[in-house]
């Protein structure tokens, strides 16, 4: 049940969340009925979106993208092997910088020789997946985080090191200081097993 993605209990979720939480109730009726959307992405190409958008505005991330595409012969050419053959020069020139091609071929490399088995992902529990994407050069806790809820979409993920969750949840109970990582599990523990349509909300709180 607990990994039922999010698009088929968004409005349990909702009425639930309105239920347990005035505060957030409040914040859920002044969003709306506005909804997320929940567009299928391929695992690999969300993996590389995540290292290529780092540090960056959407518009430059949409930009190199597409550059990075037409390197590799397209968008449906996307693919490990396409990266690991694909001239670094051509990458740099793109707009990917050395880092970040090291982090894409590390990827790649990866995905090719099974170490990171992108299918197998969705049958694994949420913490699996963190584990298995942080072995990959330059991802972090909150870029697999990212990945269990927009790629996998899981329903109950909870990043307290993205600042638009932090300054949410301050808001949303007026403190005068950003609060510390441990005051936000606890306040969201009302929000179990539906956290991660709780941050959708709270992202929405600056709208």
């Amino acid at each position: 049940m607990e990994n039922t993605p999010v698009p088929l209990q968004f409005e349990r979720a909702r009425r639930a969340l309105m239920r347990r939480d005035p505060q957030l109730a409040a914040l859920i009726k002044k969003v709306g009925r506005r909804r997320p959307s929940f567009a299928e992405r391929d695992p690999f190409v969300a993996l590389v979106r995540a290292v290529v958008s780092q540090q960056l505005s959407s518009k430059a991330a949409d930009t190199i993208e597409r550059r990075v595409h037409a390197v590799v012969g397209g968008f449906d050419r996307l693919s490990p092997a396409a990266l690991l053959a694909a001239d670094p020069s051509a990458l740099r020139g793109a707009g990917v910088s050395y880092p970040k091609i090291s982090y894409l071929r590390d990827l790649a490399q990866h995905v090719e020789d099974g170490r990171l088995d992108l299918p197998g992902l969705k049958h694994q529990s949420d913490a699996d997946v963190i584990a298995a994407i942080t072995a990959v050069k330059g991802f972090g806790v909150w870029s697999a985080e990212m990945f269990l809820m927009f790629c996998l979409n899981r329903p109950d993920v909870f990043p307290v090191g993205d600042l638009g969750i932090v300054k949410g949840v301050q808001q949303l109970h007026g403190m005068r200081r950003r609060p510390k990582p441990r005051t936000m599990t606890r306040l969201a523990e009302a929000w179990r097993p539906y956290r991660s349509v709780a941050c959708w909300y709270l992202w929405r709180i600056h709208d």
